[in-house]
């Protein structure tokens, strides 16, 4: 057990309250938005969710480290999360899949982590104060300069305001075969023919993609800033709008007028995710807000307005579609049984849709791949109409 008489790691709140505990990692400093996140698995699918930048995420679940880390399983090429707060010690690992330990990939990948702290008090905190601006050092000779550290959490700009997709989007286009994954084989690659999928990246988690290409897509993956003539010069079937971190109005400064125009010029289907779904709200007129705290978890339960179902999802956003703006001719298809926040739109009359939350299940219940198969359905239907 790691010895927390002399903590080696404090988190400062923008309001002066401390937390202190054992670091593990890579010693630094850094500053983002505290959130909470209360999913019992997937701690690595979640530090390596791009939607996470300038985010640092308290577990609520006490058993992080358990499953070690596997390659396989990252959503990005490296952790996005600016760091991590945990209640007790990162578990040894005990996975038949696992290659690394927790602590020693943060190390490798410049990331910290906090240990032994009241994660139920700072949720609580959390909860009530909404996402508060942090800082959080590491130092192994715990030796701290509080002033300096509640002034960095207090100078923290926060993320309205924020086009955080163009850190995080790929450099340039590229394809997607690979699927999800199956035993014995992991993860297979397409090779069949399939529907021609253009997929703006906004922040794409990579099992979103395996999704895609499971449920029958060729995928070519865009940057943010593509043009409608961009994407379009491609001649997809469909389009895709992904996850992303950020605050959606600001990413759609350019996102949203190329979404208008890939609308106006086809009639080619739309899917969106998350910040795709934002965006594509905006596009069509409504308009985005901040939560208080987010829903961050794998385990949100979601109404569908039109048939009456509820699924189990995972969710990990930080705004909001406002639905009381939404225009005539967009139909609210789900909602949140927490909140009530607007979780899905559609367009009444074309094929173009979308959802807050995430049917790739990474991690989560699988309850929504559903969306998938639906996205894959109205370009076979378009397909016949046009031919």
């Amino acid at each position: 057990m790691t010895d927390t008489s002399h903590p080696t790691a404090c988190l400062a709140l923008a309001d002066g309250t401390l937390f202190y505990g054992f670091g593990f990692g890579a010693e630094g400093i850094v500053e983002a938005e505290l959130c909470f996140n209360t999913a019992m698995t997937g701690y690595q699918e979640i530090m390596t969710d791009p939607s996470y930048a300038g985010q640092i995420v308290t577990f609520t679940f006490p058993h992080i480290g358990n499953t070690g880390i596997t390659p396989e399983d990252d959503e990005h090429a490296d952790p996005i999360a600016a760091g991590m707060v945990v209640k007790w010690d990162p578990t040894d690992a005990s996975n038949w899949r696992s290659t690394q330990e927790l602590g020693e990939w943060l190390s490798a990948r410049n990331r910290m982590g906090l240990g032994g702290v009241d994660t139920r008090a700072l949720t609580r905190a959390i909860r009530n104060q909404g996402a508060p601006h942090v800082a959080m050092e590491y130092r192994a000779d715990g030796k701290f300069n509080i002033e300096a550290l509640v002034a960095k959490a207090r100078d923290f700009k926060g993320l309205e305001g924020l086009d955080l997709a163009k850190d995080v989007t790929c450099a340039q286009n590229y394809t997607w075969d690979e699927m999800r994954w199956a035993w014995p084989d992991g993860h297979a690659k397409r090779s069949e023919a399939g529907f021609k999928v253009v997929a703006l990246d906004f922040g794409a988690k990579r099992n979103i993609l395996r999704c895609l290409a499971s449920a029958g897509c060729d995928v070519t993956v865009l940057p943010a800033t593509a043009t409608a003539e961009e994407v379009l010069a491609h001649k997809p079937d469909g389009v895709f709008l992904s996850n992303g971190p950020g605050d959606p109005a600001a990413t759609g400064t350019y996102a949203v007028p190329m979404i208008k125009d890939v609308l106006k010029q086809s009639n080619i289907p739309v899917f969106g995710i998350c910040l795709g779904h934002q965006m594509l709200a905006l596009a069509l007129g409504a308009q985005t807000v901040k939560m208080n705290h987010g829903h961050h978890g794998a385990n949100h339960p979601v109404k569908d307005l039109e048939t009456g179902k509820v699924e189990i999802t995972s969710m990990n956003h930080g705004f909001t579609v406002d639905s009381q703006t939404l225009p005539e001719g967009v139909v609210e298809t789900h909602v949140s049984l927490f909140d009530g926040s607007n979780c899905g739109i559609r367009m009444a009359d074309r094929p173009v849709f979308s959802v807050q939350y995430h049917p790739e299940a990474s991690p989560g219940p699988m309850d929504s791949y559903y969306l998938f198969e639906r996205f894959v359905e109205h370009m076979s239907e378009q397909a016949k109409t046009s031919a």
